[in-house]
Formats: C-alpha cells, sequence, structure tokens
C-alpha cells in the first residue's frame, strides 16, 4: 500500500505592497496629485518586483552572514578592513540607482519629492537587512550641510551624497554616541585641537558607530578651551580615509555584537588626530545637527512603519494558506481579528509616518506656515516614539500569528523582531523622545497645531461613522493639552511624559486613518479596507486619562 506524502506547508509569498495592498496606494492617492503618481508608479512597481524577487531571494541565502573586522594583514600592518554582506554591497547600487537618498535633493516633484522618496523606502527597507541605516544618516549628513550653509563642504560632499552612481556614491556615517552618554551628548569626551597648519584634529572614543564603512562622517567633539555642555561642542566633518586610501586617524577597535541589525557594521572607533573640518562654527554642535535628526527620526518612522506592514502581509498570506481545526485560519474569528488588529496598526503608523513627510516636504519647500512649522517640531519626536514603540509589538505579534514556524530562523520571521527593537532606541529612546516634545518652548503651540489637524478632519467627514473616530481623536488630544497645562511642575510634566506622547501619537493615527477612509482619491475597495481599519483602530488605541 502506497503511502502517502508528508505534509509540507506553504511558506507565504514575499509581499506586494504596492500592487496588493491597499494601503501605500490609498496614501499615495491621497497626497499625491494623480498625474504624479501615474508618472511615478513605474518605479513603485520596479521596487516592489526587486523587493519580492533578487532582495528576498538573497536576503535568505545571506542569513548567516554578518560583516566581518580584519585588524592586520598578513605581513603585520594594521588595515581595520570590514567586509560587508553581499546584501548590503547589492542594496548599495539599488539605493543609489533609484534615487532613494538623491530624490528629494533632485527636487523634480517640489514638496512631493519627500512622498516618492519615502514611497520606495517603505517597500526597499524590510528586505535590504537594514541598509536603511546608512541611507537616512547620508540623507541626515546632506540636509545638516545644506542647512549650515558651508559652501566648500556642500561642493565637495554633496553632489557624491546624492548621487545615482553606484561606483561614485557616499554614505555616510553620524558619530555622536561615547561610553559617557548616549542621548546625553553633553558629556562627550572628545576634543578637537588644532595642528600646526591651523586645521583641526579629533581625539577620543566614539562607542557606537553605524556603517562604519561609510566614506565621510559628522561627529560632534569639543574644540580645546570650549565650554562644558551641549554648547560647547562643535559638529565637525571628516573623510573616513586620505588620499593614499588610508584610514584618517581612526582606529576601528571592534564590531558591536548586537541583538539585531546585526548586517549593519556598528563599530566601536578611536580617533587619534583624525583629520577634520568645522561645519558650522566652534560651538552648538548639538544645535547644528538637529537638521540631521528630523531627517534620521524620519526614516526611522518610515522603516518602523515598513516592518509592521510587511509582517502583517506575511502574516495575512501564510493565514490564507494555512489550515487548522478545519478551515484556514483566515476564516476563524479570533485570528482573522488578530490580523485586523496589525492591519489597523501597520496602517496607523504608515499615515503618521507620511503626515510627518508631507510637512517636512512642506518645509522643504517653504510651504509651511507658523503652525504647519510647530507641528512638524512637535510630530517629529511624537512620531519617532510611537512608531517604534509600535512596530516591536506588531512585530511580535506577527510571529506569534505564525505558531512555532515564527519561531525558526530559517523562515525569516525572527529577524524582523530583533531588527525591530532597534527602532525605539536608534536617534532616541522613547522617554528621550517624549522628553524633547514637551519641553520645547513651542510644545503648546505644536499641540494646538496637531489638534486642530484632528478638529479639520473630523469637520470635514460626513460620514458618522468616521467622524465619531475623528472625534475621538480630537477629544483625546484635547484631555492631553488640558492636563500639559494642569501639570503643577517640571517633574510632573517629565513623569507623564511618554503616556502623553503615546496618546498624542496614537490619536492623531486615529484622525488621519479616518480621513483617508473619506478620500476620494481612493478605489471603491481600497476606502472599504481603510474604513475597516479605521473602525477597528478606534476599538484597540490607546488614549491618555
Amino acid at each position: 500500500m502506497a503511502r502517502a506524502s508528508p505534509f509540507v506547508q506553504a511558506a507565504p509569498a514575499a509581499p506586494l505592497a504596492w500592487s496588493d495592498d491597499w494601503l501605500l496606494r490609498g496614501v499615495l492617492a491621497q497626497r499625491m496629485p494623480a498625474g504624479l503618481l501615474r508618472e511615478i508608479e513605474p518605479e513603485l512597481l520596479e521596487m516592489e518586483a526587486l523587493a519580492a524577487g533578487p532582495l528576498t531571494r538573497m536576503q535568505a541565502g545571506d542569513r548567516e552572514r554578518e560583516p566581518t573586522l580584519t585588524h592586520w594583514d598578513a605581513w603585520g600592518n594594521r588595515i581595520d578592513r570590514i567586509e560587508l554582506t553581499p546584501l548590503w554591497r547589492e542594496a548599495q547600487g539599488i539605493a543609489a540607482r533609484t534615487g532613494l537618498v538623491a530624490i528629494p535633493y533632485e527636487r523634480r516633484h517640489g514638496r512631493s519629492s519627500r512622498l516618492h522618496q519615502f514611497a520606495l523606502v517603505q517597500l526597499f527597507h524590510p528586505v535590504s537587512d537594514v541598509y536603511t541605516c546608512p541611507l537616512a544618516m547620508t540623507d541626515g549628513a546632506a540636509r545638516a550641510l545644506l542647512d549650515a550653509g558651508n559652501a566648500s563642504l556642500i561642493e565637495r560632499a554633496l553632489p557624491r551624497l546624492t548621487s545615482r552612481d553606484p561606483g561614485s556614491v557616499w554614505t555616510s556615517g553620524q558619530w555622536m554616541t561615547e561610553s559617557t552618554g548616549g542621548s546625553d551628548v553633553g558629556v562627550s569626551e572628545s576634543v578637537a585641537a588644532r595642528d600646526a597648519d591651523g586645521g583641526w584634529r579629533l581625539y577620543g572614543k566614539k562607542w557606537f558607530t553605524s556603517a562604519a564603512t561609510s566614506q565621510m562622517a559628522l561627529t560632534l567633539a569639543r574644540p580645546e578651551g570650549g565650554g562644558p555642555g551641549g554648547s560647547g561642542l562643535a559638529m565637525f566633518y571628516l573623510e573616513t580615509r586620505d588620499s593614499s586610501g588610508q584610514l584618517n586617524g581612526i582606529r576601528i577597535e571592534r564590531l558591536k555584537d548586537k541583538l539585531g541589525t546585526r548586517k549593519v557594521p556598528t563599530a566601536e572607533l578611536t580617533l587619534d588626530g583624525a583629520r577634520a573640518q568645522l561645519v558650522a562654527g566652534a560651538s552648538h554642535g548639538t544645535r547644528a545637527i538637529e537638521p540631521m535628526l528630523r531627517i534620521t527620526r524620519a526614516w526611522n518612522s518610515v522603516c518602523a512603519a515598513s516592518f509592521m506592514r510587511h509582517g502583517y502581509l506575511l502574516a495575512r498570506d501564510y493565514a490564507a494558506k494555512r489550515r487548522a481545526f478545519g478551515a484556514h485560519l483566515a476564516d476563524l474569528p479570533l485570528h482573522a481579528a488578530t490580523l485586523a488588529d496589525l492591519d489597523a496598526a501597520s496602517a496607523g503608523a504608515t499615515l503618521l509616518a507620511f503626515e510627518l513627510l508631507d510637512l517636512l516636504g512642506r518645509h522643504e519647500s517653504r510651504e509651511l506656515d507658523e503652525a504647519g512649522a510647530a507641528l512638524l517640531r512637535v510630530l517629529t519626536p511624537i512620531t519617532k516614539a510611537v512608531t517604534g514603540k509600535q512596530a516591536v509589538a506588531a512585530l511580535s505579534e506577527t510571529i506569534e500569528s505564525f505558531g512555532g514556524a515564527g519561531y525558526i530562523e530559517d523562515t525569516m520571521l525572527p529577524v524582523l523582531l530583533r531588527d525591530a527593537q532597534v527602532l525605539p532606541i536608534w536617534e532616541g529612546t522613547t522617554n528621550v523622545l517624549s522628553l524633547d516634545a514637551l519641553l520645547r518652548a513651542d510644545f503648546a503651540s505644536g499641540a494646538a497645531a496637531l489638534r486642530a489637524r484632528a478638529a479639520a478632519v473630523r469637520d470635514h467627514l460626513p460620514d458618522p461613522a468616521l467622524r465619531a473616530a475623528a472625534d475621538a481623536a480630537t477629544r483625546a488630544i484635547e484631555r492631553g493639552i488640558a492636563w500639559h497645562a494642569a501639570a503643577a511642575d517640571e517633574r510632573a510634566l517629565q513623569a507623564g511624559a511618554r503616556r502623553l506622547v503615546l496618546s498624542l501619537g496614537h490619536a492623531l493615527e486615529l484622525a488621519l486613518l479616518a480621513e483617508l477612509a473619506g478620500a476620494a482619491s481612493l478605489t471603491d475597495d481600497d476606502r472599504v479596507a481603510a474604513r475597516r481599519a479605521c473602525l477597528r483602530l478606534q476599538s484597540t488605541v490607546y488614549f491618555f486619562v
């Protein structure tokens, strides 16, 4: 008697996050002119094909590979050479050719340039082994140099940072963190000394430098004789290698052994006379890095939303294939409810991130009024804090939705959670970002603009259910503003900062999802999906009490 073949579960298909999902389509249809969306759609389809095909296959093939550091050559010369993984080398070319950094500096689409850029990033990020890390810092460095107005450095570095030529493009590092403090950069111990020819040389230890293979970096150091704290620091530009290809007064001590983002060559560096140039004066370096943080926090937010959506789409496909208890998982009410929660949470995070991008694009096009500028300032830390926390929770839920398969490394599911855990940490922890938002002098005006944004959504929605969702969001924001105004002192504000920031972010997510669900620009099917997600989010969202 012939024996039946053993059961083999079909794997989830690589997500098609543009052509087979309502969310990104809906966001761009709502926020972009129809003609522009038609113009860029071939780029989105090309990136989707790369993400679902070659990048997904390379990521699986690279699963056990990590960067390696070789300190010495065969003859005893210190070389400190880092070898990258194959996917990272491939991702560099893809990122350059598709303009993942170049697009917002080419300005072909004005205020929509940031939306164009990050729509591609949304598709690219989950299967890039976090190559988005150096891209974020490169984008941030380009913006910081432009805002500083240093003409010689702009002429030298900007064409390379924003190049579409894989053979000549540069990436930038961002070297701020020292053993004395991560977010507390004011206690940095790196120093800058004048050399004989009047230039600057840097000395000190940088404890955590992501993407250490970059061609340049922006870093903080304290000029000799400079004052204490952040105001005594200056921002410096340095190129990592000299004209002969030797490291520029830099020793790579080790690569970091991290929980996640293990493909990112994060290093501990010693600066021992590295030649550098001042970017914008010999003091107030922490102020000079703000434009960079605005960009990198936006990248962090989009990458968080991208991971969440990628996980949801994998779980959705798997649920349509996996049978248990006599039915497909997708048809079991409790599992369907879990998927609905992931759909709604990832939609909310995506909309919050793209709201920030819209503001950023308008800021760079000089189209923001005073209220819009205040909203951008307060929403940057809020969005990064909220989406970072959401990503870890959502990816944990995603893994659980696969049962035991979600815990197996070669399904490529556990790496999503490990890599997501960096998102609430990098560029400011949730607590640091919460304090950044609340203790600003202009928090009141930013919060008022946030409240006005949600109220405007409510006031323009004819659908009663969507209007009720936007009204709940507006009232939550109003309660938060009232609490902030009534707080007894700064200690009370600090103690409640996280709850308030998370509530404001979640409330705006709900209002934005209600707005999307009511948008006439969406197809009927996409509008139904957005409405379903909005009502689901309303039933689960956390609000400030």
